[in-house]
């Protein structure tokens, strides 16, 4: 008779890729990231959006340019300040367009940036400026989402489709509902583009939001007043009793 044999179940792929473990990899999209930032040191991260199909060239370019143009200021800005104050790092959804002028910036400045891709049949795929040891590939959107919002200080949205109105509703509404103990920054960077997109006055006018949600972010056009208006709110919130991580409030239950 033949030995059974068996694998140590964290080695076995046909248990691991399997409905059962889906617990333990959505897991591994948690820790994975945790130990990587931890490594380097990783605390504070200013987080783009975009749409991956915005180029260079194209009736749209120039929202690429200013997305690189915008991470290198943010990127200088970061690396001048003291050794002892929070170091901004550029973070992005690691594909192409807005996502790779982002990380292209921070690199134009010689600092580092993080690209958060997510694994999909198209379009995506990790751009090539993203620092080594910080690009992380992940199946689950929603533990993507969940490392945007963990180390995000601000975030800047450029125009984009699905997405990007996924992405910045996660965060609108985080802020919203006062989920998180501290105050993300949100800039919505091309105001004719928004304003078309979304009619947020006709949603006030509905009453399904409050005239003070408008409040939650800012429009801006160019990136020297990106960088300006970032510099005053990040200034105003920092404090040793802002949270490392962008933790929920805990809510009793009534």
């Amino acid at each position: 008779m033949p030995t059974p044999t068996s694998s140590i179940a964290y080695l076995d792929e046909s248990f691991l890729t399997s409905d059962a473990a889906r617990p333990l990899r959505i897991l591994a999209e948690y820790l994975e990231p945790l130990e990587a930032f931890r490594r380097e040191r990783i605390k504070d991260t200013i987080v783009f959006f975009g749409s991956a199909r915005l180029r260079a060239e194209g009736a749209l370019g120039r929202y690429y340019q200013e997305a690189r143009a915008l991470a290198r200021l943010i990127t200088e800005w970061s690396m001048s300040l003291p050794s002892s104050t929070c170091h901004y790092v550029v973070c992005s959804g690691g594909g192409g367009g807005i996502m790779e002028a982002a990380n292209r910036g921070a690199a134009d400045a010689g600092g580092r940036s993080i690209g958060l891709n997510i694994s999909l049949p198209h379009e995506q795929r990790p751009n090539s400026y993203i620092t080594p040891g910080l690009s992380f590939e992940f199946h689950y959107f929603f533990m993507r989402k969940l490392w945007f919002a963990h180390l995000a200080r601000a975030l800047i949205v450029f125009p984009g489709g699905f997405g990007t109105l996924d992405e910045l509703m996660e965060i609108l509404t985080l802020a919203q509902t006062h989920k998180l103990e501290r105050r993300i920054p949100i800039l919505l960077y091309g105001e004719s583009y928004w304003k078309e997109i979304i009619n947020f006055e006709a949603l006030v006018r509905h009453e399904v939001i409050s005239q003070q949600d408008l409040e939650l972010f800012t429009f801006i056009d160019e990136p020297a007043a990106a960088l300006a208006q970032l510099q005053g709110l990040l200034t105003a919130s920092a404090g040793p009793e802002t949270p490392a991580f962008a933790r929920s409030r805990h809510v009793e239950s009534r």
